[in-house]
């Protein structure tokens, strides 16, 4: 991959009831290239349509891939990776980091709603299934659309010049917890 190739990344950091959502736009070679920022509601159903405002927002063409930290940020507030890519136009791959047995079992746990849990399992059940990516020693998870499964390991290895975690999804993950820590309690 090209050194100048651009991802952006998206992860989030919560306190309370809003969770602060941050892009950052990385290129192949580590440098930063932008930044937006967003909000969601934790335990709410607009994941989704916070990044895709992002992306709008961010009016970058030169961004060539989408990666999200997870898929159900703000305490199950799953992101619809086949919306993010029908309405971005992009390449999405969701990374996480450990493995699991899914989400299932714990949305059922988190909400006494049975609407809630059946509108996320819905989304959750609709996302492709998830695959083991070896990357410096260490395996992720990727669920991709819009790519298919070997070119998305390509762009999470591309992105990822030591450790594990992609380096949009670090600085994102970085900026989005920024923003909470400058947060005061009340506000």
């Amino acid at each position: 991959m090209k050194s100048g190739a651009r991802a952006l990344g998206f992860a989030e950091s919560y306190r309370a009831e809003t969770s602060q959502f941050a892009g950052a736009v990385v290129r192949a070679s580590r440098a930063v290239d932008g930044f937006v920022f967003g909000t969601a509601t934790v335990g709410g159903t607009d994941a989704t349509e916070t990044v895709c405002e992002m992306v709008d927002r961010l009016d970058r063409e030169d961004v060539r891939y989408l990666l999200v930290a997870g898929i159900a940020p703000a305490w199950f507030n799953v992101l619809d990776l086949r919306r993010l890519h029908a309405e971005t136009d992009l390449p999405v791959v969701s990374v996480t980091f450990e493995s699991s047995p899914g989400l299932e079992g714990a949305i059922r746990e988190a909400f006494d709603d049975p609407e809630a849990v059946r509108d996320r399992l819905a989304t959750y059940r609709d996302q492709p299934a998830r695959r083991p990516v070896s990357v410096n020693g260490e395996t992720v998870y990727a669920r991709s659309v819009g790519i298919d499964d070997s070119a998305a390991a390509d762009v999470v290895r591309a992105f990822t010049p030591e450790g594990g975690r992609p380096e949009p999804l670090r600085v994102a993950r970085l900026a989005a917890r920024g923003l909470v820590e400058t947060e005061r309690p009340g506000d």
